[in-house]
């Protein structure tokens, strides 16, 4: 059934009134999209300076219009000699390229680097003078830290470049961004300024402190998964060779065939296969340390114990907070435990921490816990009941300053560690 007259004039009145509140709303689009670029770079390239500036010559000169007040025809025109001063220094040829890179991404704390920054002129034309601005941040027990290094460019001909080296110290261990590096071109009252970015930013990471240790073998002996160590004995997997009788030897053991050849009685030997999976758990709780130097004696003991398994080609699970890693490569590791910051808020408790080491790898054949001073050693030992009887436990308490001790528990091998060069021979009790 048709609509009646009166209701199709209601319709079409009302898509009409649509169209035109459509139209309505497109007509408030830019039409000009040079105009909307233009007036992009203007906010871009004029500082709140610059804006303030702009500012003050609008209302001194209204007031000298509407007051007649030759002071404010006087701040006027200084403010407008300031913005076109500004905007003249700030005119010239910026067309650089550049490169940015380090002498080297790993260090080690009191380490110096170099960071080498080129600057290009890849154009025919000469270039003006610039100034060049390279950020460098790092982060610093949750903060994080900025400073600048700016350095003058000068006016390059038609393909010359300039190679500036900044020197860079390792003070603490950090994760450290250098870059991005921008070249910027302005007045000196900053009002005025070009500014481009060239590069694009450089990771370096400052390694803790550690030191080498001796060979580790915790391990489940005569397992099908381990591997072979330097031990040898008379009966395990891997075979090593041959030699003499001696009294006492098991004669299950004896080669008949070599015995055959040579008339003497010969003895198979085995080199001593482990299991030697191995977890490694940094307790990072700020509540835990007395101070900042034992959370980084704590991190250089941790990082000490995970590369010596990872150079042993153990399977390394580490977990360190919200870190949990396993590593291949030590300088991999080394890479994490520079990343590794104490937490403020709540912190991981003993329990969680055996618990979080479980479930990274329940069939380890050895587990090592290390924590600060804050915790009393009865909480320590409690590490040990949850780890299974068929693997090694080492719980290794830091505390600055302190008498370093190995002690032997029913539920674990307890170490204090009052200095980081105590480390290797407190460790020989697993050698």
């Amino acid at each position: 059934m048709p609509p009646s007259p009166a209701r199709a004039s209601t319709v079409q009145c009302r898509r009409s009134s649509t169209t035109c509140r459509c139209r309505r709303r497109d007509s408030t689009k830019p039409t000009n999209p040079r105009m909307a670029s233009a007036d992009m770079a203007i906010r871009k390239y004029v500082s709140p300076l610059g804006w303030a500036v702009a500012g003050m010559f609008v209302l001194t000169l209204a007031l000298f219009l509407c007051l007649g007040w030759v002071e404010m025809l006087a701040f006027a025109l200084v403010c407008a000699t300031l913005l076109v001063s500004s905007a003249a220094l700030s005119v010239g040829n910026t067309a650089f390229t550049a490169t940015l890179s380090v002498s080297n991404t790993r260090v080690s704390v009191n380490q110096t680097m170099h960071a080498m920054v080129t600057v290009s002129n890849p154009s025919t034309s000469v270039t003006a003078s610039a100034s060049g601005d390279l950020p460098i941040s790092q982060s610093n027990y949750g903060s994080l830290e900025w400073h600048h290094e700016r350095f003058a460019i000068p006016s390059l001909g038609a393909h010359q470049s300039k190679q500036t080296a900044i020197p860079l110290t390792a003070t603490h261990r950090a994760v450290v961004t250098v870059g991005p590096l921008s070249v910027r071109k302005g007045d000196p009252f900053g009002l005025v300024r070009r500014e481009h970015r060239l590069t694009e930013q450089i990771r370096v990471y400052i390694h803790p402190d550690i030191v080498p240790l001796h060979t580790l073998h915790a391990g489940i002996i005569r397992d099908l998964e381990g591997n072979p160590s330097d031990d040898l004995v008379n009966d395990d997997l891997s075979f090593f060779g041959l030699r003499e009788y001696e009294y006492g030897d098991d004669v299950r053991n004896v080669h008949w065939l070599s015995t055959a050849k040579t008339g003497t009685l010969m003895i198979r030997q085995f080199e001593a296969t482990r299991r030697t999976d191995s977890s490694v758990s940094l307790d990072v709780a700020a509540f835990s340390y007395a101070s900042a130097e034992e959370f980084e004696l704590a991190v250089s003991v941790f990082a000490s114990i995970g590369v010596q398994c990872v150079s042993e080609r153990r399977a390394l699970y580490a977990q360190s907070g919200r870190l949990h890693v396993q590593p291949r490569k030590p300088a991999d590791f080394l890479d994490t435990c520079s990343e590794i910051e104490p937490e403020t808020r709540g912190g991981t408790m003993l329990a969680n921490l055996a618990r979080e080491a479980l479930l990274a790898c329940d069939k380890a054949s050895l587990y090592c816990f290390v924590a600060g001073s804050a915790h009393e050693v009865d909480d320590l030992r409690r590490l040990g009941a949850a780890i299974p009887d068929s693997a090694t436990c080492v719980v290794v308490q830091v505390v600055a300053g302190a008498s370093s001790a190995v002690r032997t528990l029913p539920e674990c091998v307890f170490i204090t560690v009052g200095v980081l060069d105590d480390l290797p021979l407190l460790m020989e009790v697993l050698s």
